[in-house]
């Protein structure tokens, strides 16, 4: 019987412990993390592998570390955008095969092959739509947090979601909305 995964092993691997894009990978992964056990405890009839979820929510940013993104102190040479797919084939090599496709599966709502074709996206010509429950209840608890600002740990505000999700079209605030009625709202906000 093998041992679990350490999730901070492997980010220590990839990501200095004492740099910033250590510090905010911990911070945010840690949000969505506890956004999405919250959402599978409220929502048991869906038969969530919680285990999974939790390895994937720590481990679904590794990506951002191969891509140039200075901001938060990613010095890599690919565009931001590849961050899902990188942060996959990371988990790959590292045989963690059951985790690695979340990572490319919670950018926005989801990103359709034939979205990554006629926009001329970066990205591997595949499917990178979540498609299980664990991966629909991370691709949620993602939009909450920011890998930016003062503080990591703080949702945003249902109008900013919905602000950053517009620019790529009403079908992802539409996916949101869907999110909304499987897995409920989990944060008060106030203005």
């Amino acid at each position: 019987m093998s041992s679990p995964i350490d999730p901070f092993d492997i980010l220590k691997k990839y990501a200095d412990p004492e740099s910033k894009v250590y510090k905010i990978l911990v911070e945010h992964s840690t949000s969505v993390k506890n956004l999405a056990l919250k959402i599978a405890q409220k929502n048991p009839h869906l038969i969530i592998d919680v285990e999974l979820l939790e390895q994937a929510a720590l481990l679904h940013d590794i990506g951002i570390v191969k891509t140039y993104a200075p901001d938060i102190g990613c010095f890599g040479v690919k565009p931001y955008i590849c961050h899902g797919y990188l942060g996959r084939e990371i988990l790959e090599s590292e045989g963690l095969q059951k985790v690695a496709p979340f990572c490319e599966r919670h950018t926005g709502t989801g990103i359709s092959r034939l979205e990554i074709i006629q926009q001329n996206l970066p990205l591997p010509h595949r499917e990178m739509s979540p498609d299980t429950i664990e991966e629909k209840i991370l691709c949620y608890a993602d939009k909450f947090f920011s890998k930016t600002g003062k503080n990591l740990y703080k949702p945003k505000k249902l109008k900013k979601i919905y602000k950053n999700l517009l620019k790529y079209g009403e079908g992802k605030v539409r996916k949101f909305d869907e999110f909304i009625g499987m897995f409920g709202l989990y944060y008060v906000y106030e203005e």
